[in-house]
């Protein structure tokens, strides 16, 4: 009967077909359920250090687009604008984390009256990147959302993740780098359970800006990471930052909490300074912290007011025109040449001169000794 060997081929048919890949929407659901945050909050004592208000009336980062690759962003928060979203994961850009939130609202929070807090670059363009629901995150997702970032025109570009050493990963940094992004990382945390550091990527990755954790005595955090070549250290412990349900947390750290910090003053340099790519971004940067000591401080705690306003030698040795050329000579008829002197005319002078001194000499002495004479009649003075 055909129906029978008719079926049997069917069956036989999709069993041999490869199995449809899951699309994103049917990702298995997340619980949602970030920490509770609190509704007051007072002015952090990261603020208080880098206090980034002096540089507004120079720059807020205005014009310069600044990407999030993390967990999500609350996009109902007052102080939080986010003009972009992108979600890796198929959940929904809700933060069910937390930490995607407070990283945003660290570089770009709005300025609110009656809230003390405030991010270190409001005025900047803010696109987020859902790549994880958890803390940590695939490196090829990762290594995707930075490509993607890089090819919307982010300037800067924050991961506060810490992943291990990938290809794509590798490939992923290279890439946005040659796009002249600046890549803002962190150091990454000493969380094996010997205490013994691993490098932390894409921090470890050259001409990535590493960033290490500082306390708020400025020292290196006992946590942030000492094998991963930091370049500069941040605020990052006592943290406290914007949360999911509109709400604030206080007591955050980690070397993922300082790295906004510092894409945020990168920010306010690159909108400060358009004519510099994004390793002379990294190099004023660096140059102009506070100075580190120690193993993992790199070059100190970073600086936004020297790292904005700072004139830095090289790069006025930089220049294209290092000084203006010299002027060409000038034609031989242009300038008159001085007259010989003339010495007759010279000794005339002078003779005419001692003549005129002769006449009034004489003049004097006339109407001096005529009218004392004529009182004596002329008669001789008497002898003393």
């Amino acid at each position: 009967m055909r129906g029978p060997g008719l079926l049997a081929t069917v069956l036989a048919l999709l069993l041999m077909a490869p199995p449809a890949p899951p699309a994103q929407a049917r990702a298995a659901p997340v619980r949602c359920a970030p920490r509770k945050g609190s509704m007051g909050v007072a002015e952090p004592w990261a603020q208080r250090r880098l206090d980034p208000k002096r540089l507004w009336p120079l720059t807020t980062g205005e014009g310069v687009t600044v990407a999030v690759i993390d967990s999500g962003v609350d996009l109902t928060h007052p102080q939080i604008r986010v003009a972009k979203e992108v979600d890796y994961t198929g959940t929904g850009h809700r933060d069910c984390v937390g930490h995607g939130t407070a990283v945003a609202g660290i570089i770009a929070a709005q300025y609110v009256k009656g809230v003390p807090f405030i991010g270190v670059a409001p005025g900047v363009r803010l696109i987020s990147l859902k790549q994880t629901n958890e803390e940590n995150g695939d490196p090829d997702t990762l290594a995707r959302a930075i490509v993607d970032a890089a090819d919307f025109g982010a300037d800067v570009i924050n991961v506060s993740i810490d992943a291990h050493d990938d290809p794509k990963l590798r490939q992923a940094v290279a890439y946005a780098l040659g796009k002249d992004a600046v890549i803002v990382a962190a150091a990454g945390n000493t969380t094996a359970d010997d205490g013994t550091p691993e490098a932390s990527y894409p921090a470890a990755y050259p001409g990535v800006l590493a960033v290490g954790s500082a306390t708020p005595d400025g020292r290196r955090a006992d946590f942030s990471n000492t094998i991963t070549p930091v370049s500069v250290l941040g605020p990052g412990q006592g943290i406290t930052s914007t949360w999911p349900g509109r709400s604030y947390m206080s007591g955050l750290e980690g070397t993922s909490f300082a790295a906004p910090y510092v894409a945020g003053v990168a920010a306010l340099v690159r909108a400060r300074h358009p004519e510099l790519n994004q390793e002379r971004v990294r190099w004023r940067i660096t140059a102009t912290a506070d100075g580190g000591v120690g193993t993992g401080t790199g070059a100190g705690m970073v600086n936004p007011m020297l790292a904005v306003t700072a004139i830095l030698p090289l790069e006025a040795v930089d220049a294209p025109v290092i000084a203006p050329p010299a002027p060409a000579p000038l034609p031989q008829n242009a300038l008159s040449r001085a007259a010989p002197v003339d010495r007759e005319a010279i000794d005339l002078a002078l003779t005419i001169a001692a003549a005129a001194l002769c006449g009034v000499g004489l003049i004097v002495a006339v109407r001096v000794f005529v009218p004392m004479g004529r009182r004596r009649r002329w008669r001789p003075g008497r002898e003393g």
